[in-house]
């Protein structure tokens, strides 16, 4: 089944007992059946582990990895990404929900639109107990044949959608920068992929992500840092300035990468270099004059969708 598999579905886990059985339930029961589920349990401490051997051990489509050790949010999210062998690659977090037609429509939206790069659909926001918050359509550009567009929306919307979380063509996941750990990095990650190309939207309510207090884009930013890496615990050595820098210059490198033509990379970095003034002018008049942090007035809430994937 998975050697013929047409998408892969990462599924970094940790410490991920509460909503698990929901999320897993969802994404076996997918209308489109020929997708691998590949489950890397990031040294979790609870349940978790014992949840995924036991759906492994009654459904061949799963692949459960244990790591040896806590590599960080990213670093997890990169060891499903190395792991995949389908044509078609989504990110799925565990305690979010799944109808059971968002990946055949979302395949079926990307091999009716070979421009695209990514699909996914409109979404709701539920809350811990499942309870609808909102559902809004989609707010961005990114269907837009105009790179400069596309990232304008990616900088300047907020709050976006939930495009972390679309399906996307592998070889276009392989091809960009692969996810950073530093702080917000998952916006920018995001960038890169509008950056290679128009996305599409199924304009259908088939994603529900979830907001909760217990959830790891909540808490302070340096402990939102910590947990997308490890090695970002030290105040000193990553001090959140750096991050900020490394978030901002993360945009640029997006773009000096991206395969544009010469006019549109310096379109892109133009608008990269206005929402940098934007953002500044924000925080000045915001703060009284402080400029630390200017960057991350902007933030939506960890890349231009309704959640981080720091779970």
């Amino acid at each position: 089944m998975t050697s013929a598999a047409r998408v892969s579905i990462g599924l970094p886990v940790y410490n991920a007992e509460r909503y698990l059985r929901q999320s897993l339930d969802d994404l076996l029961a997918q209308t489109l059946t020929d997708f691998e589920l590949i489950i890397s349990d990031n040294a979790s401490t609870d349940a978790t582990a014992a949840i995924c051997q036991e759906y492994a051990a009654r459904d061949p489509r799963i692949r459960y990895v244990r790591q040896a050790r806590n590599l960080g949010a990213v670093g997890n999210h990169r060891a499903v990404v190395a792991l995949a062998r389908a044509p078609y690659f989504k990110f799925a977090s565990h305690d979010d929900r799944y109808d059971p037609d968002l990946l055949r429509a979302c395949v079926e939206a990307l091999e009716a639109h070979p421009e695209a790069v990514l699909a996914h659909s409109w979404h709701r926001t539920i809350d811990g107990q499942g309870e609808v918050i909102s559902a809004d359509p989609y707010p961005l550009d990114t269907a837009n044949p105009s790179p400069r567009a596309r990232l304008r929306s990616v900088l300047r919307v907020s709050p976006g959608g939930t495009d972390f979380y679309g399906i996307v063509r592998t070889e276009v996941l392989r091809s960009v920068r692969p996810q950073q750990d530093y702080y917000n990095s998952d916006r920018t990650f995001v960038a890169e992929l509008a950056l290679a190309g128009p996305f599409v939207q199924v304009p259908r309510v088939l994603f529900s992500n979830r907001q909760h207090e217990a959830q790891a884009s909540h808490g302070s930013r340096r402990a939102r840092a910590t947990k997308m890496g490890v090695g970002r615990s030290n105040p000193l050595v990553h001090p959140m300035a750096r991050m900020y820098v490394e978030y901002a210059a993360g945009f640029v490198r997006a773009v000096l990468a991206a395969p544009l033509s010469t006019r549109e990379r310096w379109v892109c970095l133009a608008e990269v270099a206005g929402w940098l003034v934007s953002a500044a002018r924000t925080r000045l008049r915001g703060s009284g004059g402080s400029a630390t942090g200017a960057v991350a007035a902007t933030r939506a809430g960890g890349h231009p969708t309704a959640s981080s994937p720091t779970r």
